[in-house]
């Protein structure tokens, strides 16, 4: 049985992301925020970082804030969702953006780095099933080509890592690391 705070989470977001789908599949966007928050489960992270998990594109991807999540779920998810969001979302460039993404995440708090690091390896999944289908033209659906995206899932799994206390690696990085050199290394599968 799930708690009611997680329940709470997930209709608070598949409400933020009832209109929208994920780039250039159809599909209802809310299954990339559930599959975060699966794989924290699976995981077997605490359930505030899951809930983190479930709502970490809301205030990037939608009209809810940040104060709307402190207010709902409190302040540990709500730091964890602002350290997962990209400041000033719709005035910077994708390179500045990521960038800061890469620049932040070297000291980010260990919650921040393990939902960003789930939604990575979920986006990573979509993608190595997306080219069963596509081939390379995957990459047309994204705002950068192979390459750009390649530098920014390498530097951030790279980044992700750095300065972690011994007691806080985790196999979910080893996880990501492997995705990354299976969709970049790789040809069509």
């Amino acid at each position: 049985m799930i708690s009611e705070a997680l329940d709470k989470a997930i209709r608070f977001a598949a409400r933020a992301h009832k209109d929208q789908v994920r780039k250039g599949s159809g599909v209802p966007y809310i299954s990339h925020p559930f599959a975060v928050g699966m794989i924290l489960i699976q995981h077997q992270f605490p359930e505030t970082w899951v809930i983190a998990g479930i709502l970490h594109d809301t205030i990037e991807d939608t009209e809810v804030t940040l104060d709307d999540i402190r207010r709902e779920f409190g302040d540990e998810v709500a730091d964890i969702v602002e350290g997962c969001s990209e400041p000033e979302h719709h005035t910077q460039s994708w390179e500045k953006r990521k960038q800061h993404t890469v620049d932040y995440i070297q000291n980010a708090p260990l919650a921040v780095k393990v939902v960003t690091c789930a939604d990575k390896i979920h986006n990573l999944q979509s993608i190595l099933m997306d080219r069963k289908i596509l081939g390379d033209q995957i990459w047309q659906r994204f705002k950068r080509d192979r390459k750009k995206q390649e530098w920014y899932y390498r530097q951030v799994a790279s980044g992700l890592v750095k300065h972690l206390k011994p007691q806080e690696k985790h196999p979910i990085f080893d996880e990501l690391v492997q995705l990354v050199d299976r969709v970049f290394n790789e040809q069509n599968i």
